[in-house]
């Protein structure tokens, strides 16, 4: 039986979710749809998208999977096109796709490994907005949330790589708030999840217990109550909850 529609509040919206195949991505996906969003999912991984659909789906919720590599020069041209055949607008965007690389001197970084980062962490996005941002401003309440790392804002040793992306990301995202402030109806967030139990976590902190920190399904609770509130566009905010 659905819920209730107090409990759908983002019932009649359009949301798409980037990296959401595991993870924060998947667990922001699965509460989007619980709260009413049709839910488009994408990654690269078709399988792992497959059975978050299906769990939406038991869940009574709605979903589309769209496999794609966004680090590929058409993947996200692609993507953009099949949603804008399907939709006039795109109400929720969440950014939520990374590449963590390995963790070595700034000196030593492998410029395949560092493009990589680049790649995805940042130009991918870059073009995820400039091909969705006329669904965007379609929308009477657009909404753009990225995932971000406070290495961005405080780089540490060995980290930067993923720092340099994370920081270039948030510079991006605040520039494109500013430029739709006056001109169209989105707003834009920037969230850090903090210590947060994902497969990327486990590759940074391989010696950690995963049950010290808390689990995905926290942060997308917060996620979900940003995007329900009249927060201004710009918006930067850390998500503290303990495990």
């Amino acid at each position: 039986m659905p819920a209730p529609a107090a409990e759908r509040p983002f019932a009649g919206q359009v949301a798409l979710v980037t990296g959401a195949s595991r993870g924060i991505g998947a667990a922001t996906a699965q509460a989007l749809a619980a709260a009413g969003a049709h839910v488009i999912l994408t990654a690269r991984d078709g399988k792992a998208l497959e059975a978050v659909e299906d769990g939406i789906y038991a869940a009574g919720g709605t979903a589309t999977i769209a496999p794609v590599d966004l680090t590929e020069p058409e993947g996200t041209a692609r993507l953009a096109a099949a949603l804008g055949a399907r939709w006039e607008a795109l109400d929720i965007l969440v950014l939520s796709a990374a590449y963590f690389p390995a963790l070595t001197p700034v000196s030593q970084l492998e410029s395949k490994d560092f493009n990589k980062t680049l790649t995805l962490n940042l130009m991918a996005q870059q073009a995820l907005l400039a091909h969705c941002d006329r669904m965007l401003k379609a929308s009477d309440d657009a909404r753009v949330v990225a995932l971000t790392s406070s290495v961005g804002q405080a780089p540490r040793a060995y980290w930067g790589a993923y720092a340099a992306s994370k920081a270039a990301l948030e510079a991006l995202l605040l520039a494109y708030a500013e430029e739709t402030r006056n001109v169209a109806k989105i707003r834009v967030a920037i969230v850090d999840p903090g210590a947060t139990r994902t497969p990327m976590r486990a590759r940074a902190y391989p010696g950690e217990d995963p049950a010290s920190v808390k689990p995905p399904e926290r942060v997308a609770e917060r996620l979900i109550a940003l995007l329900g509130e009249s927060f201004a566009s710009g918006h930067r905010e850390r998500v503290n909850h303990s495990a």
